[in-house]
């Protein structure tokens, strides 16, 4: 029997305070159009989240408990970047800004007695030193702010066990049109899920290799790709 596709799920926001028109949703939107490259083994879901702390805890979780996906990017954006921003990793606290509703988190906490700071399995500062799309340049962060977009990657990281990740995309504008933004993701996501193979394709090849000359012991590099 065929194996089924991976599931890839991709989010983007909605409108907050001033900005009518959300850059990371119009982004995510540019991506579903082009796709991840035909590749067959990845099903590309895309789903806009609202600026709301308590509406996006419920949908972050019924995402990885009901569609199971190998890994979720969260796309937000940065009003101030002046280019593509990879975040490593997310706190759990000093959430103290009210989102569209008025509404801030008990405590400023994303999750009562959570760790601190829970890091992506996804090597940032890799992808962003193999990242090449000509205008638009990619950096690597370790600190996404405090509001609702690392409150979201919190949450992801915790319920996919690392297997999520968040990328703060710049306000729309000439230099950064729309279908630009969703050029840079596709790029940027394929070389994520490419990332998260090597593991797999690491321990094949030191089991074949294992099998093939037994007499010689095989050792491979940290596969691990958090980042200290």
């Amino acid at each position: 029997m065929d194996s089924q596709p991976s599931c890839v799920v991709v989010t983007g926001f909605g409108p907050f305070r001033q900005h009518l028109v959300n850059s990371s949703w119009e982004a995510v939107k540019e991506l579903s159009k082009l796709g991840l490259n035909g590749d067959k083994d990845v099903e590309l879901r895309i789903l806009q989240l609202p600026v709301d702390y308590r509406e996006v805890k419920q949908k972050v979780t019924r995402i990885w408990e009901d569609l199971k996906p190998q890994l979720v990017v969260h796309i937000g954006m940065d009003t101030s970047a002046k280019a593509i921003i990879l975040e490593q990793c997310a706190k759990n606290r000093s959430y103290h800004d009210a989102d569209i509703r008025g509404f801030r988190p008990a405590r400023g906490e994303c999750l009562p007695d959570g760790p601190e700071v829970i890091a992506s399995e996804v090597s940032m500062k890799a992808v962003c030193k193999r990242f090449a799309v000509e205008g638009v340049e990619v950096i690597f962060s370790r600190d996404a702010g405090r509001y609702v977009c690392d409150y979201t990657y919190y949450l992801s990281l915790h319920h996919g066990n690392g297997y999520a990740a968040l990328i703060h995309v710049p306000r729309l504008s000439r230099w950064f049109p729309a279908r630009l933004l969703g050029k840079a993701l596709q790029v940027i996501i394929q070389d994520m899920l490419e990332e998260l193979r090597k593991p797999e394709l690491e321990a094949s090849f030191a089991e074949n290799s294992t099998a093939a000359i037994p007499a010689q012991g095989n050792q491979l590099g940290d596969c691990s790709f958090r980042e200290n």
